[in-house]
Formats: structure tokens, sequence, C-alpha cells
């Protein structure tokens, strides 16, 4: 039985197909690959977020780095019980490189390796260690570290509000 389509037209309709399906290709690696993500948990509450600072994991330079410390949108906020412990846990990709904790730009920890870190709360809030007030600006930082070392290659930050009835 010979098929009523011409064979023209369904070589046309295959052509356009292919197509169709190269420009969706096309279209899907133009898409910005989603960074990893850092956890920060106290209680039963936790946020994550994608960095604030990320090249695809390649060095970013110190005014980069600088630039996303002092930037404040769109940062993640979570309220802190200093009673209560503070869970940080990254991706594997950010633990691969090491990654230091920052308060307020300063350095907090040495550089760790580990996917999941636990700080007492009441550190974020202490004068002695860098805390100020009700309020601390937390800051993941991938590679880098304060003196030396690997480079800095992302930047992920959380606001950390004092709980009131603490």
């Amino acid at each position: 039985m010979t098929s009523l389509v011409p064979r023209s037209a369904r070589r046309r309709r295959t052509v356009a197909a292919l197509g169709a399906a190269s420009a969706g290709l096309l279209v899907l690696s133009a898409c910005d690959k989603p960074t990893p993500l850092a956890t920060v948990t106290v209680g039963s509450d936790s946020v994550h977020s994608e960095a604030s600072c990320y090249n695809d994991g390649k060095e970013l330079t110190e005014s980069e780095v600088q630039d996303c410390l002092k930037d404040k949108t769109d940062i993640k906020s979570i309220t802190v019980d200093p009673d209560e412990k503070v869970r940080f846990g990254v991706d594997p990709e950010i633990a691969d490189k090491g990654w230091t904790l920052l308060m307020n730009g300063r350095p907090l920890t040495e550089a760790s390796k580990k996917t999941y870190v636990v700080i007492p709360g009441s550190v974020f809030f202490n004068q002695q260690y860098g805390g100020s007030g009700n309020s601390t600006t937390v800051s993941l930082l991938q590679g880098g570290k304060a003196e030396g070392g690997a480079k800095a290659t992302g930047l992920w930050s959380f606001k950390f509000k004092k709980d009131s009835d603490a």
C-alpha cells in the first residue's frame, strides 16, 4: 500500500522536527547552571541559598568578594536563639574546595572540607567574636582563606536575627 503523503512532505516534517529539537537543546544549554547550595538550620527552621557570588567554580577576584560581602540584597535570614546550635550544611562541591565561615566579613573559623559544621548560636551575637547587636551577617567563603592558600571561588551569605524571646 502506498502512502498518501508525498515523500517530500515527510522529509520536510522530519527536518522541521529535528530543527525544533535542536533549537530546544540550544535554549537549554544557554540556561545558567544552578550554583551549589549552602543550608543553615536552627532548631527546626532552615534556609538554603545559592551563591551570591559564583563564577562556575572559577576564581573570584578580591574586589568581587568584597563587593559581594557588602551586597545585602536577597540575603536569606533566619532567627537564631543564642541557646540553640546553628548547623551549616554545604554541597560536596563546596566542601571539596574547602570553606571558611565569615562573620560580618571577618573569618570566624578555620577552613573546613566537611559538609556539615555545628556552632553554638551565642557565638553570632558575641562581641568577642565580632558579633554586634541583634543581627549578624554570616557568609560561607568557598576556597580562599584569611591568610593565603586556595583562591576564593564562591560566597554564600545569610542574615542571623537574634531571637527576641531569648
